[in-house]
């Protein structure tokens, strides 16, 4: 009821500008005009907040209007009332969200995405329920969606700066012009009790021969080697420093999302069809990301992949033998380029407890290769 109120209160200063950028010289409304009253010549918008009434004064019309035209106006303050009325209940979700003092279990998710958002349910999932889950968010376009999930949405500029016992960076590189500063950012939001998680990406491996890439053995590519991974790099020294943790995710997918996507709609690719690929899918990789959340780890750089390296062409041979797709890939078009890496993820799964859900990508897909 409070927030209805508010939100009312909110309309004589919007009505007030909206009515006098329409009432012209002659003092009648260009919209629609408004009846007068037998015994005033003013129009009363009352708006009681804390024992205060706002007026809203108009100027009285010069005629007596239509039936159409008191519709119209009903309509125009209907929809005045209602823009504000939204406007109202974001503002105070966004207070409430950044009001509360989080419990040792809470979670904060800097970027609620795809996997962020997996990420909150596996979260409620595993505390059952008895936890509070607050999604930081760039803007406030998909708070109602997270809403909806049981996350609380709070835009970033909004954000009063709690710290949480457990805090994960799931945000991608192309959202922001100073990565390793978001990433900082997010990393000063924990206060050192539960665990701090950056989701990274296997891309920081330096293995394009085929070979056998793992955690402890695989070489690193140098800083300086391009701008994507000096970004990763930076990120990740942001969270290590402070004890943080970081996972190397391999390659995302769902049925609608993933690299094999992308090939189906082009129908042609010139890549090498043997290239290899590693794979995650992204409940899995939220499941992972969750067992490492709850194991409470300092200062360790984990690897999340299914274990079961596939070509390209085995992913495409499996899209196009699953039945699941309208379209039918083509093939690969060139012999040149690098033959990829075969990950393995042994020791995070030592350490986790972790196994995913899905085995392969055909396996998820349901065939057999």
């Amino acid at each position: 009821m409070a927030s209805t109120t508010s939100a009312a209160c909110c309309v004589s200063s919007a009505f007030a500008s909206a009515a006098a950028q329409a009432v012209p010289k002659n003092g009648a409304l260009a919209m629609a005009a408004i009846p007068p009253r037998s015994n005033s010549s003013r129009l009363r918008l009352d708006c009681r907040e804390s024992s205060r009434v706002q007026s809203v004064v108009l100027a009285r019309p010069k005629f007596v209007p239509s039936s159409v035209a008191v519709r119209r106006t009903k309509k125009f303050l209907a929809g005045v009332v209602a823009m504000a009325t939204a406007e109202t209940v974001e503002k105070n979700a966004l207070d409430e969200s950044s009001s509360f003092t989080p419990s040792k279990v809470d979670l904060l998710v800097v970027g609620p995405g795809v996997l962020g958002s997996l990420v909150a349910q596996q979260w409620f999932k595993v505390n059952e329920g008895e936890c509070n889950v607050v999604g930081q968010t760039n803007s406030t376009n998909r708070h109602e969606e997270l809403r909806s999930l049981g996350i609380i949405p709070v835009a970033k500029d909004a954000s009063k700066g709690e710290k949480f016992p457990n805090v994960i960076f799931c945000a991608p590189p192309s959202g922001s012009a100073d990565y390793a500063a978001e990433v900082r950012a997010a990393a000063e939001r924990w206060n050192g009790e539960g665990c701090l998680l950056f989701t990274s990406s296997s891309a920081l491996y330096a293995v394009s021969d085929n070979g056998v890439c793992d955690e402890e053995t695989a070489p690193i590519v140098p800083k300086g080697a391009g701008p994507r991974t000096d970004r990763l790099h930076g990120a990740e020294e942001e969270v290590l420093k402070v004890g943080g943790n970081v996972v190397r995710l391999a390659g995302l997918y769902t049925l609608e999302r993933g690299a094999h996507s992308y090939y189906l709609s082009q129908g042609t690719i010139a890549q090498r069809p043997d290239h290899i690929v590693n794979l995650i899918h992204y409940e899995d990789a939220a499941s992972l990301c969750v067992a490492i959340l709850r194991a409470e780890h300092r200062g360790q750089i984990f690897l999340g992949c299914d274990n079961h390296p596939v070509s390209r062409q085995e992913i495409m041979d499996a899209v196009n033998k699953s039945g699941k797709y309208d379209k039918k890939f083509e093939g690969f078009t060139s012999s040149e380029g690098p033959l990829g890496k075969r990950m393995n993820n042994n020791r995070t799964r030592r350490m986790t407890g972790w196994e995913p859900k899905y085995e392969s990508f055909p396996s998820f897909l349901g065939v057999t290769l």
